[in-house]
């Protein structure tokens, strides 16, 4: 059993029709319409609402913002690497791979992102990196209800047959010649691959990629974290600069 936390996710995995078993809402809660809305459609899903003291979500969410409100869920379901690649195989496609991010905070905003940019999926190494957390929940704002996550074995090869479906590679890369924002645009789908925290992409992963790109700075500035490094290219590699439709998530 996994536990969403915060009114945001726990809405978004109800709406999305994420397998639940209860949801948990603080005694004398302070309601608004998302603790409405939980409520609602739990009660449309035949969930049970238990109403909990706050000391209970406390001990449960373990320093997590809880809003007073917790979603019991299965544990999360990955996609398929090979199905996400398939649907993103048209010219607005974009799948997002992550090379080793291991904060879970920043894979939840990155997941945030690319709902926003009409992401297909994200597609994670199986070690060296976090996977779907209650963190990764809650930092997502439930995005990830919305986006499928898969995680492989050997990122290189997924990334030899995604170019083999026809895909781009674009590794983002700090000190690459080329910036994300001249990468041109075509009517290929395109695969973003992101660097972890600190270490960036993995030397075999980086040479595999079609191109490496990074983002145009001032020269005194530091590298950007990772989930604003991943949200400002899939900004610049949105499907709309090429003139294509906004993909959904």
């Amino acid at each position: 059993m996994d536990l969403v936390f915060g009114r945001n996710p726990v809405v978004e995995a109800l709406e999305a029709g994420t397998p639940a078993s209860a949801l948990l809402v603080q005694r004398s809660i302070d309601s608004d319409r998302r603790v409405a809305a939980a409520i609602a459609l739990a009660d449309r899903a035949g969930l049970t609402v238990t109403e909990v003291a706050k000391s209970d979500l406390d001990d449960r969410a373990h320093g997590i913002p809880h809003q007073g409100i917790a979603l019991k869920t299965e544990p999360y379901r990955y996609a398929d690497a090979k199905a996400l690649l398939r649907a993103g195989a048209h010219p607005a496609g974009r799948i997002l791979v992550l090379d080793g991010v291991t904060d879970p905070r920043n894979l939840g905003a990155i997941i945030r992102s690319a709902r926003a940019f009409g992401v297909q999926g994200v597609i994670l190494p199986e070690r060296r990196s976090t996977g779907v957390t209650p963190v990764v929940w809650r930092t997502s704002a439930g995005a990830v209800a919305h986006v499928p996550v898969a995680l492989v074995t050997n990122l290189t090869r997924l990334i030899v047959s995604a170019q083999s479906a026809g895909y781009l590679a674009v590794g983002l890369d700090a000190s690459a010649g080329r910036q994300v924002a001249d990468v041109p645009m075509s009517d290929r789908p395109v695969l973003l691959v992101v660097g972890g925290e600190g270490r960036g992409l993995g030397r075999l992963v980086g040479r595999t990629c079609d191109v490496l790109a990074g983002i145009r700075m001032v020269e005194s500035a530091d590298s950007l974290n990772a989930s604003v490094a991943a949200a400002i290219a899939l900004y610049e590699l949105a499907p709309w600069r090429s003139g294509g439709e906004t993909a959904s998530a």
